[in-house]
């Protein structure tokens, strides 16, 4: 029998519970033995919940268990759930997760402790909720040479985004939906300013380049300044906006990633993921495009993530089951003032003057009803060369975007 403990019975880890135990024939069955959650670790005790007998609030109860091989860690944080991963897989234990927070600061150093203790770190549901990511690259992918990612990797702002689109809404109306819903925080910081997306962006970084990617070095910038009239001007232009987290790698390892809202073109597959749904681009050398999509989070389809790196764990117990390449060695990242774009410009119309003589290699985008302000696309430039030019017009520009 494969004795499993959950760290944190919250959303995902009750949703953990539920599927080992709502389909424990099926995930037995695919493990080749029966499994069995023995422990619930939590601060919290749950009265009247079907499995309380299991609750725990001391982590040495599961750590000194040796029936206990399987471990998932879905606490969030990089504190206790930093220390009680690292103290699991020093003692042998098989940890899984869908903490991005914790996998993107340490994953490097996790997966070294790992390997050399014979037993897994596993992090499917870490990136893309329910979407198979992390897999596909360290298996199905394995004979590529990744070229880059392009992905939409927060389901809140992609929520937000796209009813603000469809339904001409503003950010904070918009918002307050996403929150009634449950799709948002009651402080949203992490969703809204594209941290969530940068942690994301920086696990599949690394695992591009088989270094480590440093999420705190890649420039990260939210969607608060999205407006109602810059998806009119997008539309008048055949795109729409999205947050977009981007990676690149060059000939030499050295990576360029971001994260900040994107005008793409509605011929692009991405610009077709809504609501809540995520979806991830990626380019190899040999295969060319390939893209994954489906629902980024949620507790269920992350929970199902979960369990499937449990089975795999569970089939590889007393030996490591990490297939990756992701080295404690830092990449370099490189400098986005030297990478090259075009960007969408809105501005008041009576700065139609000094933006054309600033960009006169641009054009303008004009839409029907809008007489205050006027959008404008500029040619490719540099990022430092476009700044330089952007800052020179004062506040009589509304807004800028990237074009990817």
């Amino acid at each position: 029998m494969i004795h499993v403990a959950v760290l944190g019975y919250g959303t995902v880890g009750s949703g953990v519970v539920e599927v080992i135990e709502n389909n424990n024939a099926e995930v037995s069955v695919k493990a080749g033995e029966e499994m069995h959650v023995k422990y619930i670790l939590d601060l919290r005790d749950f009265p009247g919940d079907p499995y309380e007998d299991r609750v725990v609030h001391d982590f040495q109860i599961i750590l000194e268990d040796a029936e206990v091989s399987v471990i998932c860690e879905v606490m969030g944080g990089v504190g206790a759930a930093y220390q009680f991963t690292r103290q699991a897989l020093e003692a042998g234990k098989s940890v899984c997760t869908s903490n991005k927070e914790l996998v993107a600061r340490h994953g490097a150093e996790l997966l070294e402790i790992a390997k050399n203790k014979n037993c897994s770190y596993m992090f499917e549901a870490s990136v893309g909720g329910g979407i198979p990511i992390i897999r596909p690259i360290n298996k199905a992918l394995t004979a590529e040479k990744l070229e880059n990612i392009s992905a939409i990797l927060n389901g809140t702002t992609n929520f937000i985004l796209t009813k603000m689109e469809k339904e001409g809404a503003d950010y904070g109306e918009t918002l307050k939906r996403a929150q009634e819903l449950g799709y948002a925080e009651r402080n949203p910081e992490a969703d809204v300013e594209g941290y969530d997306a940068c942690r994301k962006i920086a696990i599949l970084s690394s695992l591009m380049v088989g270094k480590n990617v440093n999420a705190e070095k890649i420039y990260t910038e939210g969607i608060t300044k999205i407006t109602p009239a810059d998806f009119a001007y997008a539309g008048a232009a055949g795109m729409t906006i999205k947050l977009l987290a981007f990676s690149r790698a060059d000939e030499n390892g050295r990576v360029t990633a971001m994260v900040a809202p994107a005008m793409i073109s509605r011929e692009h597959p991405l610009s077709v993921v809504n609501d809540v749904y995520n979806g991830v681009f990626v380019k190899g050398n040999m295969l060319g495009d390939v893209m994954f999509y489906g629902r980024g989070a949620g507790k269920l389809p992350t929970a199902s993530a979960v369990v499937s790196d449990v089975i795999d764990c569970a089939r590889h117990i007393g030996r490591s089951s990490i297939v990756c390449i992701w080295e404690r060695e830092e990449a370099e990242l490189t400098d986005i003032s030297e990478t090259e774009r075009a960007f969408f410009i809105r501005a008041a119309a009576d700065a139609r003057e000094a933006v054309e003589a600033a960009f006169p290699e641009g054009r303008s985008l004009t839409v029907e009803g809008r007489e205050k302000d006027f959008g404008f696309l500029t040619a490719v430039m540099k990022e430092k060369d476009f700044e330089e030019r952007y800052s020179g017009l004062g506040d009589r520009v509304l807004n800028r975007i990237r074009i990817a």
